[in-house]
């Protein structure tokens, strides 16, 4: 339940793109400048237990007026602060995506996460590993002014499992909630 609220606090703190997109009139022979879009998301965590950053840049493409596809990168850095020493550990992660304009402000959403991430297992030392996620969902995208925007994500991970005892995954259960305000640049 925490890797839920740390990961809505960490969209609902700062997300800057460029990335508005689905209710646009796209010429009739639209350039490949006006189908390409850039953003990005910025997280910010800080607790007792933890503090963390995130780092997510994009680049899309506008297939269609109504659908995009695109690849986020991710980094991620955690510092713990309930052991000693403390351990401060890198996650590393790319994920394709694919995003359909509903009808107004509502969009189904897909995506492939590919995880690299690290977890402590006692003070001083962590395990790497790799994560696999399929992410499936819709959200809500209102505009505020010609570049800017407030969203709702809500992500089912199809392929979540709980891990078993002595094992690691990063996230507490397969539900991912994404809040967020865009500001392009």
């Amino acid at each position: 339940m925490k890797k839920i609220l740390l990961l809505s606090t960490c969209m609902l703190v700062a997300v800057f793109a460029k990335a508005q997109w689905g209710e646009e009139e796209m010429s009739e022979k639209p350039t490949f400048r006006e189908r390409v879009f850039t953003g990005g998301g910025l997280g910010l965590s800080f607790s007792d237990s933890y503090d963390y950053v995130s780092v997510s840049p994009l680049i899309g493409y506008r297939i269609t007026p109504k659908l995009a596809g695109g690849l986020q990168l991710q980094y991620r850095y955690t510092k713990y602060k309930y052991v000693t020493p403390k351990v401060s550990t890198n996650d590393y992660g790319v994920a394709p995506f694919l995003r359909f304009n509903l009808y107004g402000p509502l969009f189904l959403h897909a995506e492939y996460e590919y995880l690299n991430f690290e977890y402590p297992v006692s003070a001083g030392e962590s395990v790497r590993m790799d994560y696999n996620s399929l992410l499936l969902g819709g959200g809500f995208f209102q505009p505020l002014g010609r570049s800017a925007g407030f969203y709702v994500v809500a992500l089912y991970n199809v392929t979540y499992s709980d891990p078993d005892p002595g094992e690691f995954a990063p996230y507490d259960n397969p539900l991912v909630l994404r809040v967020g305000v865009t500001a392009g640049f």
